[in-house]
């Protein structure tokens, strides 16, 4: 168990705690209202655990943030990574811990703890997050109030969250801001989804499948001549195709290039489904890219597509808030559901 103090407020009052609930690691924290990390600490998910044994483990790391807000709090903030019925907070096959489905941490903590349970999507409460703590703050100091505010992770996978008029927008089942699995690419060659359809932005600009396409592209004719080459198929990642893209490598630069267009297309997708004056790109893949001067490119595809000139009127940016944008979504949450 690794931990982290950010800020030591040791027997405070009013601290949130708050969960981020991954596939790998559980995290949890106090947040305060402003949305600043007092104190943080993560546990690995139990190897092939049960359910008991998963909700035991992240049981005791609440346990561990409730007492760093005093043994006292407000509310209680939980992202999970699946799909989260608004309503009561069960989680519907989650694909990285398939043995919670259908288990309601609302219920199962609720009464237990003698306070509200706020459950939902991770990126989902990350676009809350930004809205609240991050980019929307930054915005609204500036003297632009977001109205719809759509984040996008790009990750492993790639999801994403929309917040309009302040409340998030999660559907009639709690499903919504599943932006990764819209289609992007219809033909008959186009690469497999993990949700079983194919061509999803997903399977053409996550992590996941900028690693997939480099091996495929080294393992066919022309490939001998990328330094990928070199590396073993399991040895290369997004982050080594983003490392050979900024070495001037060219067959890395050309699957960036891919990820990129993917994303310019999805994006405007976005713009005319939700007509956002704010969009925020999340997660590592968005670093990589950031690195690398892309996003620029993104704009300017998504200018071009847009269908009106109205649509053009956003300001694209990446995440504020980083790898915590989870969490302090979480913690939002509560805020939100507090009043």
């Amino acid at each position: 168990m690794s931990s982290s103090r950010e800020t030591t407020r040791s027997g405070s009052t009013g601290l949130i705690a708050a969960m981020d609930w991954g596939g790998t690691w559980i995290r949890t924290a106090a947040v305060d209202a402003n949305g600043n990390i007092c104190w943080q600490d993560r546990s690995p998910n139990p190897k092939d655990a049960s359910q008991t044994q998963l909700v035991d483990t992240a049981r005791a790391m609440l346990d561990l943030a409730i007492a760093q807000c005093g043994g006292d709090t407000p509310g209680v903030g939980i992202a999970v990574a699946g799909p989260v019925d608004a309503e009561t907070g069960a989680l519907f096959d989650p694909p990285n811990l398939r043995a919670l489905d259908g288990v309601s941490l609302k219920t199962l903590w609720e009464g237990e703890l003698g306070c509200p349970v706020y459950v939902g999507n991770d990126a989902t409460l990350a676009a809350l997050g930004e809205f609240h703590h991050g980019a929307g703050r930054e915005a609204r100091e500036q003297g632009a109030e977001p109205k719809t505010l759509v984040y996008m992770t790009v990750s492993t996978g790639i999801g994403g969250g929309v917040v309009d008029g302040g409340q998030m927008f999660v559907g009639a089942g709690g499903l919504a801001g599943e932006v990764g699995h819209m289609t992007i690419d219809y033909t008959d060659a186009a690469p497999p989804c993990l949700c079983g359809n194919s061509g999803c932005l997903e399977a053409l600009a996550s992590g996941t499948a900028i690693a997939r396409i480099a091996r495929e592209r080294v393992a066919g004719p022309g490939g001998s001549g990328s330094s990928l080459a070199a590396k073993a198929a399991s040895a290369i990642t997004s982050e080594t195709v983003f490392s050979a893209a900024g070495s001037g490598d060219s067959l890395a630069q050309e699957i960036i290039d891919g990820a990129v267009k993917a994303l310019g297309v999805g994006l405007t997708n976005i713009l005319h489904l939700y007509n956002p004056d704010l969009v925020v790109l999340g997660g590592g893949v968005t670093v990589g890219l950031e690195e690398l001067g892309q996003m620029g490119k993104i704009r300017a595809m998504m200018d071009e597509r847009a269908m009106s000139q109205h649509h053009k009127d956003f300001l694209l940016t990446s995440s504020r808030l980083g790898d915590s944008v989870g969490i302090i979504g979480a913690a939002a949450a509560v805020q939100q559901g507090l009043g």
